[in-house]
């Protein structure tokens, strides 16, 4: 049998439309015969349909006709030409103020949202400006209000990481605030004493002495007295003492000068004050190289006087020790000490040059030990010196610096850092916080507190070291880059892009590091991977800069260029910074592998990096392999015992071992 429909039949082959044949000729089979047209129903039932194709067609033209009439089309163009236009000028705002990417994509889904939005209000008003709202407005227009909360909720940060932005932020407000606040009385910042000696060579021994009369200083308890590198960084510089007093949140500056002749000695000082730049007291003191802790004594007591200062009765002893009776050997040492805070060039191998003829003239002399300790600790980092070689050298110098002083925090700091660059995570910890113990206010101290903590992913704790730290020595460049660092992790990017920028330090390496990081996140990848390139040579990388530039690209960019930057890296597996760059191109196996087999004393220009927002540190941080990495490196002993980092937290269910990272 043939089955039938009225529009279209298959017979025996054959299609027939309405019933009739659509073969022809006379051949065509006997199954193909014509026949009896269709009845009444058949026909009714073609009417209709060709009725409703032509009611289609009717209201298509219909539905186009309104599109015209609401205006649908100009509206929703219009609407366009407006969102590209506010993107780039919400984007420089964006950058200017550092806004959030949570919040620069909310921003984004609310322009698209809104393309819908002004589809409906065309829809309804576009025909006539005024016109009520009905029904199926309104539960469109809400019912897409609805939507959009819902994605923002979905997209928004999690409660943590706001807590942080939000705290952050109040971080930042802060500090400009005390910055904006009248200086405390009785507060002073030492400027770098001007060499005026006759053949203008000692520069050196000049800072030396302000250094000294700073650190005296220190020691007047009700006496606010800026860091070193906070009223250093003004040298050479013809700055006015009320712009110091406002950048440095100070009323006093002292200033003066040091000429040495021979064996003979004049400091001259000033105290000026910085609500008006008038000078208040001005003193000289004369006499030879072996009276120059008298000289220093005799100085730092004159000015907190001058301040109505009552000194404490351990004040009344002495504010300057006599550290050594060899005067050839302190003066080679003060040259030293501002070599070693230096460090970049061949000032480290000078100052070990000069502390090794100051410890030979005077073997008792416990300073120059200890920063002979902190010198060698960290020379493999600013030159070729082999690690091995300099940590030993430098854990001598700090246990015989212990012997001769057993409170000597500078040399603890040493000995502290030595065993965090040998790995030795867990042993790091007590000598360090002795240093801290004997020298809570010690700059240098801090900072390696800090980044120690840092670099073992105590964000949190870190932070509240380098604040501590900052209070002293706000303008102290390492400190900032930490800070910044530290900010960025939070999800700080305003914070971490304030605290770069002050005092000169987004010109240093580790300026530009950060700024590579923020200009990647905003979509400048050219400012990117120009700083990226830059700070990664500057801190000590061998591989040429145009390399660099195509290992950053291949850190962003397609599988081919990620595939050329895993080469480049391979044929550089001796570069200090090779396994750094491997966890940033997503390689994180091969990166353990390379760091753990590796003799690299750079922990912290590593293990840093562990702990970054990005996506490819937190793949490298939950990738599997990063458990055993952890444990045979003894971190996660360290964590143990000390602290679990920010991101991370034990996972006894799976082992005693285990842990879990976000």
């Amino acid at each position: 049998m043939c089955a039938f429909d009225p529009l279209l039949t298959v017979t025996n082959g054959c299609f027939r439309l309405g019933g009739l044949p659509m073969t022809g000729g006379p051949s065509r089979s006997r199954a193909c015969q014509p026949r009896p047209p269709p009845g009444p129903a058949v026909l009714r039932r073609a009417g209709a349909i060709l009725a409703e194709i032509g009611g289609r067609g009717h209201a298509v033209e219909e539905f186009f006709a309104r599109l015209k009439e609401h205006k649908l089309v100009q509206w929703l163009l219009g609407y366009a030409a407006v969102a590209v236009a506010l993107i780039p000028v919400l984007d420089i705002v964006a950058a200017q103020f550092g806004w959030p990417e949570s919040l620069r994509r909310g921003i984004t889904l609310v322009l698209i949202m809104g393309f819908f939005m002004v589809l409906v209000l065309a829809w309804y008003h576009g025909e006539r400006g005024a016109q009520k709202m009905p029904r199926s407005e309104k539960l469109i227009l809400v019912g897409l209000i609805v939507v959009s909360g819902v994605l923002l909720w979905r997209l928004a940060p999690p409660a943590q990481q706001a807590m942080a932005v939000d705290s952050s932020a109040a971080n930042t407000v802060d500090a400009k605030a005390i910055a904006a606040k009248p200086p405390a009385k009785n507060s002073i910042a030492v400027m770098p004493f001007a060499d005026l000696s006759v053949a203008q060579d000692q520069a050196l021994f000049s800072e030396g002495m302000a250094e000294e009369i700073l650190n005296a200083l220190t020691r007047v308890k009700s006496l606010r007295v800026l860091g070193r590198s906070s009223s250093f960084q003004f040298q050479g510089k013809d700055i006015p003492p009320q712009t110091v007093g406002r950048q440095l949140g100070v009323a006093h500056v002292l200033t003066g000068s040091v000429r040495k002749q021979g064996n003979e000695l004049r400091i001259t000082v000033e105290l000026v004050r910085t609500s008006d730049g008038v000078q208040q007291w001005s003193n000289q003191y004369d006499g030879s190289l072996a009276d120059v802790f008298k000289l220093q004594d005799a100085c730092a007591r004159d000015v907190a006087s001058q301040l109505d200062i009552t000194l404490s009765d351990a004040g009344a002893r002495r504010l300057v020790d006599k550290v050594t009776d060899n005067s050839q050997a302190y003066a080679k040492f003060i040259e030293a000490q501002e070599l070693v805070t230096k460090r970049v060039g061949d000032s480290l191998p000078r100052a070990i040059a000069l502390l090794d003829e100051a410890t030979g003239l005077d073997p008792h002399f416990a300073r120059a030990w200890s920063t002979l300790a902190v010198a060698y600790a960290v020379l493999s980092q600013y030159s070729n010196a082999d690690w091995q070689t300099s940590w030993l050298a430098s854990d001598r110098a700090a246990q015989r610096a212990l012997a001769l002083n057993p409170n000597d925090a500078a040399a603890y700091a040493a000995l502290s850092y030595n065993q965090f660059s040998q790995r030795h995570y867990s042993s790091m910890v007590e000598p360090m916080q002795r240093a801290l113990e004997l020298a809570p206010e010690n700059s240098a101290v801090s900072y390696w507190a800090a980044n120690e903590l840092a670099a073992m992913g105590r964000t949190r704790d870190a932070e509240t070291r380098l604040d501590a730290a900052l209070a002293n020595d706000p303008a102290n460049p390492l400190l900032l880059f930490y800070k910044s660092m530290l900010r960025w992790r939070e999800g700080d990017q305003a914070g971490a892009l304030d605290f770069i920028h002050r005092s000169g330090t987004a010109d240093s390496p580790f300026g530009e590091l950060m700024l590579g990081y923020y200009d990647a996140a905003h979509g400048d990848k050219e400012g990117a991977k120009r700083n990226f390139a830059s700070s990664a040579a500057r801190m000590g990388s061998k591989i040429p800069e145009q390399e660099l530039v195509v290992i950053y690209l291949g850190t962003f960019g397609t599988v081919s260029q990620k595939q050329m930057a895993l080469k480049i890296v391979g044929a550089h597996t001796d570069d200090e910074w090779a396994p750094t760059l491997l966890l940033q191109l997503g390689a994180a196996g091969r990166s353990f592998d390379l760091y753990e087999h590796g003799h690299s004393g750079l922990s912290d220009a590593y293990l840093n990096w562990l702990w970054q927002p990005e996506p490819w540190s937190r793949k490298a941080r939950q990738d599997v392999a990063f458990q055993g990495f952890a444990k045979r490196l003894g971190m996660v002993d360290y964590w143990k015992r000390n602290g679990w980092p920010d991101l991370c937290k034990p996972a006894p269910d799976t082992g005693p071992d285990a842990f879990t990272c976000r």
